[in-house]
């Protein structure tokens, strides 16, 4: 697997995001494999719950934008293997019916918090910040930000956050529901195991029952929405404001949009 790796711990699948020189930043290939692990928890009937978790000081930086332009510029999504299931879980047939719990350290930029918002629990490190970056380089998220954040945390503090690409502190993450525990550095990954032991110890069909009921409640809307996604940021990623945005990124400096 590129930079993604798997691990079964009992009735547990360990899945490790493995690229800190890169800071996990977030190439296709990696998309696509970690696709290939959710799979992997779904067909073994021996697991039970999956943790996923990153090696290195941050969680992940973001996606390698580089790749991820012209994928986003045809309008869709990576293509799947065949026996890889949907990381953003927007197809509900190619969705993990298992819980999963995520946790998370440094920074967890845009397609991290995204991933987060599909995962059932949240553990973060007290050194996390959590941020949407896209507005800062002309786009909008398109993987469930705009979507997943306002059941989250509620309208005005999404828009607070998507709006603006500020960082969402751990305290305040914590505060307003992002996350459901903040717990030292270094024991963030011990505690979603924690939580993950206790799950996978309940009877399966009852857990895999209950998320399926969950997720019915907040389907309808969800799915008008993500309709919507990347016919619009197809249209974005031809605009001379993601140039600028992508060229500041690259320049480190701040973006002067025109609107264009």
């Amino acid at each position: 697997m590129s930079h993604i790796k798997i691990e079964k711990r009992d009735r547990l699948l360990m899945i490790g995001i493995d690229r800190p020189d890169k800071y996990n930043a977030f190439s296709v290939a990696m998309f696509q494999d970690l696709g290939l692990a959710l799979g992997e928890l779904q067909k073994d009937d021996a697991l039970r719950c999956g943790v996923i978790y990153a090696e290195g000081k941050h969680f992940t930086s973001g996606l390698d934008l580089a790749e991820w332009s012209g994928v986003f510029g045809a309008g869709k999504m990576p293509d799947l293997p065949e026996s890889a299931l949907d990381p953003f879980g927007f197809d509900e047939d190619k969705r993990v019916m298992k819980p999963v719990v995520m946790a998370v350290q440094g920074l967890c930029y845009t397609i991290g918090q995204e991933l987060m918002l599909t995962t059932d629990i949240r553990i973060a490190a007290n050194d996390v910040k959590f941020a949407q970056l896209e507005i800062k380089r002309g786009i909008y998220p398109v993987g469930g930000g705009t979507i997943r954040l306002i059941h989250e945390i509620g309208w005005g503090n999404a828009m607070r956050y998507l709006l603006t690409g500020d960082e969402i502190t751990g305290p305040e993450a914590l505060r307003i529901g992002l996350v459901q525990e903040l717990v030292k550095l270094g024991k963030h990954v011990d505690r979603a195991i924690e939580i993950s032991e206790i799950i996978a110890k309940q009877a399966p069909l009852a857990v895999y029952a209950t998320l399926r009921s969950s997720r019915l409640a907040r389907a309808n809307a969800e799915n008008a929405a993500m309709q919507t996604l990347l016919p619009e940021l197809k249209k974005l990623i031809k605009t001379d404001d993601v140039k600028e945005g992508i060229m500041s990124f690259i320049e480190r400096r701040e973006a002067n949009f025109k609107g264009k």
